[in-house]
């Protein structure tokens, strides 16, 4: 099967492209575009996957579901177009970078920048129609970014993976601890935030293990 997607992604996950749950999956997606309203736009559902190839990926964060309002989702995790107004989850992920690094709070929820310096933006469920929230859940999604996150764990070290929330931290339960940093705390949403997630220091603990690494550190909040 020839999927669009970056092409070193492509080579590592070509198995799955053969595989008849990605077949299903495909032949389900095709239908919802055709009949309903789907985001983010075809042509950005593997954005995660374009902004940052393989090699270059060196942080990991694990979202759930794209976001399900009009011009919201745009294929990364957690990150909103230019111009729309950051989400609540994003707003409290901003004011911990503040709290535990001193950076300004950016002025829009792009996170492009994340993608393009080595953080893949990834969610379990890569689509979703408009306005229902976990639409596309259970048809296929998580089997291949269950993939995804295996491919990684397996085939580099030093990666860091911020696991935040329950999803998040099941997904990635199987990642070896002493090959890879895993952070996790509780989900950056509002109604769990205060639980732990402010306070974590996830952004200074990951900059510091990229840099004993000798790896590039993320600039996590930049202005315009």
């Amino acid at each position: 099967m020839d999927v669009k997607i970056e092409k070193s992604w492509k080579e590592v996950l070509a198995p799955e492209f053969e595989k008849s749950y990605f077949q299903d999956l495909t032949s389900f997606i095709r239908g919802e575009y055709k009949t309903k309203t789907v985001y983010p736009p075809p042509g950005e559902i593997f954005e995660a996957f374009n902004r940052t190839p393989f090699e270059n990926v060196n942080v990991v964060v694990l979202g759930q579901d794209p976001y399900h309002g009009e011009s919201q989702a745009h294929g990364l995790c957690f990150s909103v177009k230019h111009g729309v107004r950051t989400p609540p989850s994003l707003q409290n992920i901003y004011k911990e970078i503040h709290a535990d690094t001193g950076d300004k709070i950016p002025p829009d929820g792009n996170l492009e920048h994340w993608a393009d310096k080595g953080v893949l933006l990834l969610n379990a469920t890569l689509t979703v129609e408009a306005h229902k929230a976990g639409s596309h859940q259970h048809k296929g999604w998580e089997e291949f970014t269950d993939a995804v996150v295996h491919a990684l764990a397996e085939n580099k070290e030093h990666l860091v993976f911020l696991l935040w929330g329950s999803y998040a931290q099941k997904k990635g339960a199987f990642i070896d601890r002493e090959k890879h940093l895993v952070l996790e705390a509780p989900h950056p949403s509002p109604f769990s935030a205060y639980s732990g997630f402010f306070g974590c220091k996830h952004f200074s603990q990951t900059n510091a293990y990229l840099f004993a690494h000798a790896k590039n550190m993320i600039e996590w909040a930049r202005e315009k």
